[in-house]
């Protein structure tokens, strides 16, 4: 039996398991855990959609759903100081094991390590059972020594020594991969890497804009107050604020009502820049989730209108489902590929572009192992089309802005300098004087970093149409 299992997981994992006693090995929190990570590291999808799947159809209650967020985001942020640690008591190459084995482990040892309520013997034994029924006695077994091993020695475990190996101490310690960790080194130095780092495994922050369409911040700060929600003001933008409990705040009925959406405040930033007036026609290029696309709408206190452009109908439906909630009326959604697209020029373009994401690894701890220095490359070939496109479609007098969740150079102002260029008759306009000096760059554009701002990392810049 186990025989037939390890191989249906081993060629099905990405796929829907259609056999339910297959299913049903995967039971309660843990197992669902493992099925996740299983999938997170052997197929494209993400983390955040698994998650969202396995939450919508299990039967799981509340604080169980809780606990399977915290140990699928916990040992996908922490699993380069995880497989340390585990490579240091696996005899073998821990990387190569069975994937329910080496999620197993991940799992059980990131409760003995970083939860606190759930007691060590118990984390064992947990993970000795689910290995034992999905690979056999052996396996289980192997886990019970690998895991008992490590609980007898945690206070005696060793990273990389920083004075002789400062790049392999940082991504085994950190948990960031090799590649990314030198890049930071080269560009901001060790201690400032460290602090990025530290701020990059932080769990998030839960930051909302209010929706000055149904409400004003006066009158929604008073309703968080109501219900005990400890909060502060947005840093830089008055309308966003940021809550100090991660709370279900989807289950509130003023979300329903629309008072309010769930938006980093890294994000109001691109669509401030792009300074909308009521009345505009403006286009978001790439537009869903759709959370700038409906900060935008409410900037223009919903008098204009926004044409958003997606290319999957799934994803705009999300968008109109959110626009209704928000009570957004000047939104018109075009299902289209970007490069396509064609129409009479806009006065605002908002090309808010796909990226790396390397500014949001608090939230999607994911990204971090699901990219590698080509992505980058293949990154920035799509990012100029996107932004000549975008200056393609803009009146004279009109204005673009570019903008990325990443802060990587190479898609960031790069990009801009490489299309100044070739573009001579659009300009650079200074950020200055507009926002605060801490968010701006050497070159006047806006660039926010986790560990300075306390918010996800993001690039936008404001190119203008001279003629």
């Amino acid at each position: 039996m186990e025989e037939n299992v390890e191989q249906n997981l081993e060629t099905n994992d990405n796929v829907h398991l259609e056999e339910h006693k297959v299913i049903d090995l995967y039971e309660g929190v843990r197992g669902l855990a493992v099925k996740i990570l299983n999938r997170i590291e052997r197929t494209d999808a993400y983390l955040d959609k698994l998650l969202d799947h396995e939450m919508k159809n299990s039967e799981l209650n509340g604080h169980d759903k809780a606990l399977l967020y915290e140990i699928v985001h916990g040992v996908t942020r922490w699993m380069g100081r995880l497989d340390w640690i585990l490579n240091g008591f696996y005899k073998g190459q821990f990387s190569k094991a069975i994937p329910n084995l080496k999620n197993g482990l991940r799992v059980a040892l990131y409760q003995i390590l970083f939860l606190d309520r759930i007691p060590d013997h118990a984390a064992v034994n947990e993970a000795v059972e689910f290995v034992k029924k999905l690979q056999g006695q052996k396996s289980a077994d192997l886990t019970n020594a690998i895991l008992r091993n490590i609980i007898r020695s945690k206070s005696a475990i060793r990273y990389p020594d920083p004075n002789e190996d400062l790049i392999g101490y940082l991504s085994a310690y950190y948990s960031h991969p090799s590649w990314m960790v030198k890049r930071y080194v080269e560009r901001f130095g060790a201690e400032e890497t460290e602090k990025l780092l530290i701020a990059n495994n932080e769990k998030p922050y839960l930051t909302l804009r209010v929706n000055a369409i149904k409400t004003t911040e006066s009158e929604f700060k008073s309703l968080l107050d109501s219900v005990n929600l400890k909060y502060r003001s947005g840093e830089f933008l008055n309308e966003f604020v940021q809550l100090q409990n991660l709370t279900n705040i989807t289950a509130w009925d003023y979300y329903t009502k629309g008072y309010f959406n769930i938006q980093d405040e890294s994000t109001g930033l691109a669509c401030r820049l792009l300074d909308v007036e009521p009345g505009m026609r403006v286009l978001d290029l790439c537009a869903a989730p759709g959370g700038k696309t409906a900060y935008l709408g409410s900037l223009m206190n919903n008098v204009g209108e926004i044409v958003a452009l997606d290319k999957y109908e799934a994803r705009l439906k999300l968008l109109k489902a959110n626009n209704v909630r928000l009570g957004l009326t000047c939104v018109t959604t075009v299902e289209s590929d970007a490069l396509d697209y064609n129409s009479e020029p806009f006065d605002r373009v908002l090309a808010d572009v796909p990226c790396s994401g390397t500014g949001t690894l608090s939230k999607k701890p994911d990204i971090k192992w699901k990219r590698d220095i080509f992505d980058l490359k293949k990154m920035t070939a799509s990012q100029i089309k996107l932004l000549e496109k975008a200056a393609s479609l803009v009146k004279p007098g009109g204005a673009v802005v570019y903008s990325t969740c990443s802060i990587e150079p190479e898609e960031n102002f790069e990009i801009v300098k490489q299309f100044l260029n070739k573009h001579p008759n659009f300009k650079l306009e200074s950020a200055k004087e507009k926002f605060n000096d801490e968010v701006i760059d050497e070159n006047g554009c806006i660039q926010t970093l986790p560990q300075k701002h306390q918010m996800d990392g993001a690039f936008a810049a404001k190119l203008v149409r001279i003629n």
